[in-house]
This record gives structure tokens, sequence and C-alpha cells, in this order.
């Protein structure tokens, strides 16, 4: 393995110390340079498993090339949400650039960020890109470059507008994504044409980020199987099939040793598809879930109203003071029937995929446990499929996923937010700016 690299960075209020960080990661903050023999690249893509150190570096990297080369220029940080390249990055990124001398003023209000350094002020703007309608939002700036934090889950609108935004003479693009399938048209319009679209392609492992320990880079490996080890520990860009949670056994079962400290209730509202409500009670960092409520309408020959629905929550709340009742965003009658009864009713996180990723963590984690009564979510979980129909892109059968929505939805909503990812920092000595 080639050696990792250490840096001095400049503290004004504390001793200098030295940062640590790999040679594909000095590649992606040196890439842009004058000596760099990658300098006529028009675009970076970093792509790879999870936690390997490829967000903050890109980033920081970002920063650095803008405030060299531009005074007075208009960028972009585009994430999934902007709520999430906040979290994801910009947090992060805040509390290594600031040391170095960078000033940093967000506002919020206005969704920007103006960074002044050596006598420069540049403004990043922030983007959220979440659906088909946010290409909108961007449409019509100019920007002299643009950082996407995980391209591959926005839509190919907004990240060919984002692209078509970078004008500026000297713009460049950066994108930074985990993968997906190996049909995705990231992958197969960037990634496989890297080089016609004169972009350095870079694939990290989480070798390449050296804050990770051996047993830290263990751990996370035993985190995944099947497709989602072959996506997040390996990198690949490869196909779903089989089970979704092709890893559930009894170590995700189990039941609180005590009373939980709080409750609260997930909801997947069926008429004439079943409906299935869960129970879930916390102790310490573990969702339990303890009981659930599940009505298929067909095999009982009639139909439950919004009313009866209600009471059968009820039911399944006994006793119990409930936090909060997360419930499937389309039923907006029954989350109207809820609130009128009292109920805290909020509508649940409905990202399919990234619902699907946080649930298998979090099993895999032990943060949520399936009570071994909860005999509807057991046979669902033995049966819950990728749709291999699709030519590799990531769907799930519509079939056998009631119960596994509405755990999805708790996961999204309530055991979340998932946590921040951790990086290994890696910065440049502040005299080079």
């Amino acid at each position: 393995m080639a050696r990792n690299h250490s840096i001095t960075l400049w503290r004004p209020e504390r001793n200098s110390r030295e940062l640590t960080f790999s040679p594909k990661q000095l590649q992606v903050l040196t890439w842009w340079c004058d000596q760099s023999p990658v300098k006529d690249c028009e675009a970076i893509i970093c792509d790879g498993a999870v936690r390997s150190g490829k967000t903050l570096c890109m980033g920081l990297s970002f920063v650095c090339w803008a405030m060299r080369r531009f005074d007075g220029a208009q960028f972009a940080f585009c994430g999934k949400t902007q709520k999430g390249i906040r979290r994801n990055l910009l947090a992060s990124l805040q509390a290594v650039v600031s040391p170095l001398g960078f000033l940093w003023e967000e506002k919020v209000s206005q969704d920007l960020v103006e960074i002044s350094f050596g006598g420069r002020r540049n403004t990043f703007y922030l983007f959220g890109g979440k659906d088909e309608g946010a290409a909108a939002l961007i449409q019509g700036a100019t920007f002299a470059g643009v950082l996407l934090d995980e391209a591959a889950l926005m839509p190919r609108s907004f990240v060919e507008q984002a692209c078509a935004r970078c004008s500026v003479e000297g713009a460049r693009l950066w994108f930074n994504c985990n993968p997906e399938g190996p049909h995705h048209w990231f992958y197969r319009e960037w990634i496989q044409q890297a080089g016609r679209r004169k972009a350095l392609y870079l694939h990290f492992t989480m070798e390449d980020n050296p804050s990770l320990s051996p047993a830290t880079i263990e751990r996370y490996q035993r985190l995944y199987t099947g497709n989602f080890y072959r996506r997040f520990v390996l990198g690949e860009w490869a196909a779903p099939q089989g089970l979704v949670y092709d890893f559930f056994d009894e170590k995700c079962l189990g039941t609180p040793d005590r009373e939980p400290e709080e409750f609260a209730i997930s909801c997947d509202y069926g008429t004439r598809n079943p409906a299935s409500f869960g129970l879930w009670g916390r102790v310490g960092s573990v969702w339990y879930r303890m009981e659930e409520f599940y009505y298929d309408s067909r095999r009982t020959g009639r139909q439950r109203t919004d009313a009866e629905y209600e009471q059968d929550l009820r039911r399944l709340a006994g006793e119990r003071t409930i936090r909060q009742v997360v419930v499937d965003p389309s039923a907006a009658s029954f989350i109207e029937v809820l609130r009128r009864k009292g109920w805290r009713a909020v509508k649940a996180d409905n990202d399919v995929l990234a619902g699907i990723r946080l649930t298998a963590s979090l099993l895999r984690n032990g943060t949520l446990k399936i009570g071994p009564g909860c005999t509807d979510s057991l046979r669902e979980f033995q049966m819950y499929s990728w749709d291999e129909r699709f030519g590799g892109q990531d769907q799930v059968k519509k079939e056998f996923d009631h119960a596994m929505d509405d755990i999805r939805y708790f996961a999204a909503t309530v055991a979340g937010p998932r946590d921040p990812p951790f990086f290994g920092v890696a910065t440049m000595e502040r005299d080079r700016f």
C-alpha cells in the first residue's frame, strides 16, 4: 500500500498538529494545481465505498481551488437535500478551513455561504437535487464550479442542469458518490466515459481513509452482506438481486429487557392493500418493534375506514404515551383523522432506496430489533425482494412490502437521522495559497 502523508494544520489558538491523508486523498487535493500532471482535466469523479474519506477532501479541494483561481465568482454545493449537504459536508468543512484563515459566513435565509481568503471573496450557493422539479431551481444561474455530493442519488435533469450552469472560463465540475446499479445513467455517462469527458476518475476504498483503523474497517465489513456489501464495502456498481434484507436472521430479533423510555408507532396505510402498524419502544439507543397490527382487506373481504383504523391504532398503543405516529405520506385523510383525534401524526420520509439502506444499516448495527411475536414482519422479511425485470436498476417488487414500508418509514423518520459520515481530514499547508 502506498505510504500516507502528513501535513501540518496551523491553528492560531492551539499548537500545530499533523493530520494524515492517503495518496488518493492527496490526488484529490492537488489535481488542479499547476504542477499536477492532470491539471487539464475539466472534472473530477470520486466514487467507492462508504467511509472511504472522499467527501471531505473533495469539499476542501473544491474550496481551495475556488479561492485560488477566482475572486467575486459564484459556485454551488449540491446535495440531494440542502439539509443533507449541510450535515454531510459543510459542518465538517467549516471546521477544517476556519483555522486555516478562511472567513466563513453562512446566510441561511439565502441558502449560501460567503468565503473570504487572502483578499478574495466568493459565494457558494446551496441546492438540493431531490426530484425532477429541482432542475428549475438552478436554471438561469452562472457558476465557476459546482460540487455535486452523492451525484448518483440526484435526478439526471438536475445534474445536467448544474453542469450547464458552469459557463465561466476555467469552470470545473466535482462529482462524489457511492455506487448504485451498473445501468445507472451516471455510471454509464460519466464514469465509463471519464476519458471522453476529460474527467479524472478516482475509486476509493476504506483503506484510502487513514482515520479508519483496521478494527473499524473490519466492523464495517461485518455490517453488510450481499448487494449492500458489494456496493458499500467493495465500492462496486452492482446489480441488486435476491432478498432486500438477505442478512436478516435471529440476531435482528429482540425484546426490551426493561420498560422502554418512549414509544412511537409507524403506519403503512392500505384500503384494498394491507395496512401495517408497528409499535416501537426505545431502550437506550435501541428501538424494539414490540407489537404490530396487520390487516388484509382482500383476505377478510372487507375494507376498513379511517375511523376504524384509528381505533386499531389506539388498541395497539394501549395505555402507553406515544411520542409520534409516523404515517405513509400519501394517506392524507388518515393523517387528518389521527390529528383530529389528538395523535401527533407526521408524514414519513418516503425515499424508498435511501430508507432501505438506512433500515439495513440500523438492523445490522442493532439499533432496530424486531420482536419475535411480529409474525407479519418476519414473514415479509423472508419474501421482500429486488425486482430484476428493470435491467439492473434499483426497484423492489411491489409485494410483501407493507410491514417493510412501515419499518422503513420508522427508520427514516424516527430511528434516524443517519449519523454524519466521518472522514480522514486531508488538508494542505496554509502558505500554499
